[in-house]
């Protein structure tokens, strides 16, 4: 069997490649109430509500797993592990959301963790039979980072009311692997695992869609944020985004750069 669920003392230790890797000397993660140490790649795994994503999550994870809060948050957190060739993943399970717009706590703590977390792989579930509403999450996750896989789910849902997705087309529209799934069944787990390991070891190189800025005059305003922007809170992930949030009168980041703590997430120097 090439894949399990991660015991404890399989996590006893990262691998020898991954020792040093920016992800266990920074503080990122733990300031996110994240521990990652002991685990060769994090994993973040979003979607809109009702899309099947807690079953991927215990279908990826078993029984090893638990419950918490995020940090200074009420929202509660699943988080579990699992090993495949050999690596083992920590696996965290986003809150259920419909965009990363930080209109709740739920899309801020969503929002944050891509943000400022960083996941290795960010695994986007969607339903099949729902595919043009869910595609809205999956585009914003694309704008934040490059490192996605797409679990198309529901497949056996849609296929029953007539729809099918041509999986090839949707892969190479969006830049990053898209896995057809019946979770409920089981179907595409391996499959899933397998676009997991490629994209984190870099072996896929994932080149995400992201919707052009139509207007000039946005797109000069997000060249002159930019670097005040990165010379403000230097190692900031992803600047662009963030001067996008900006022009789109994003309150909550718009408050965070006011009082400086959009700093307190930013690494004090970029991660690899």
């Amino acid at each position: 069997m090439t894949e399990q669920a991660l015991t404890p003392d399989m996590a006893a230790a990262p691998s020898a490649q991954c020792a040093t890797c920016p992800i266990y000397s920074s503080a990122q993660l733990v300031k996110l109430g994240v521990d990652a140490s002991g685990y060769d790649y994090v994993i973040a795994l979003a979607g809109n509500p009702n899309t099947g994503k807690s079953t991927i999550f215990n279908a990826l994870t078993g029984l090893r797993q638990h419950t918490g809060n995020w940090s200074g948050k009420t929202v509660s957190r699943a988080e579990g592990g699992f090993r495949f060739r050999e690596q083992r993943y920590k696996l965290i399970d986003l809150p259920g959301t419909y965009s990363l717009l930080s209109t709740s706590t739920d899309e801020e703590v969503a929002r944050d963790f891509l943000l400022f977390g960083r996941p290795d792989v960010t695994i986007v579930v969607l339903d099949a039979t729902r595919l043009e509403r869910n595609l809205n999450l999956a585009l914003q996750v694309l704008a934040i980072t490059d490192r996605v896989v797409v679990a198309l789910n529901l497949v056996d849902e849609a296929r029953r009311h007539g729809m099918t997705v041509d999986v090839r087309s949707l892969s190479r529209d969006l830049g990053v692997p898209v896995v057809p799934m019946a979770a409920r069944r089981g179907q595409g787990v391996p499959e899933l695992l397998a676009a997991i390991a490629e994209v984190a070891s870099g072996a896929y190189p994932t080149r995400p869609r992201r919707l052009p800025l139509r207007d000039p005059a946005v797109e000069q305003a997000v060249a002159a944020l930019v670097p005040q922007i990165e010379a403000t809170f230097p190692g900031l992930p992803n600047a662009r985004w963030v001067a996008l949030r900006l022009i789109d009168g994003d309150a909550s980041i718009t408050q965070a750069v006011r009082d400086g703590t959009l700093g307190a997430l930013a690494p004090t120097m970029a991660l690899a």
